[in-house]
């Protein structure tokens, strides 16, 4: 369910526009329109692997802690849009280090989604 291609591509995207919302950062960069943009096709991406995942909870086996699993859905699909919310309010090089921060932040949901759905219910 969680496992495959999917994710992969989350994980990926997500740590290559975190290394790059960090480098800007680092350069004293506010985040430009490109970058915004960029962080609304990342939670397009992770919108499309939460339905996905949903989707498994009503034909595959549930895991064993579906609460928890539900639980990092919302946060997963919640955490993208609330950094462009939150960078948008800080238009100086710290709403690019925002961008990065949660960029680098959502593989870990990913993979902890993954996680706890390999432990299926009985």
């Amino acid at each position: 369910m969680m496992n495959g291609p999917l994710s992969t591509a989350t994980i990926v995207a997500a740590l290559v526009l975190g290394i790059w919302y960090l480098v800007r950062s680092a350069l004293n960069r506010p985040p430009s329109n490109a970058d915004l943009w960029s962080m609304i096709a990342l939670s397009a991406l992770v919108t499309v692997l939460v339905i996905v995942a949903v989707v498994g909870l009503f034909t595959h086996e549930r895991p064993a802690d579906w609460t928890t699993f539900v639980g990092y859905l919302i946060t997963t699909v919640a955490f993208a849009p609330v950094g462009v919310y939150l960078a948008r309010l800080e238009p100086t090089r710290w709403g690019t280090l925002i961008l990065g921060v949660a960029c680098l932040v959502l593989p870990v949901l990913v993979l902890r989604l993954q996680q706890i759905a390999e432990v299926t219910g009985g």
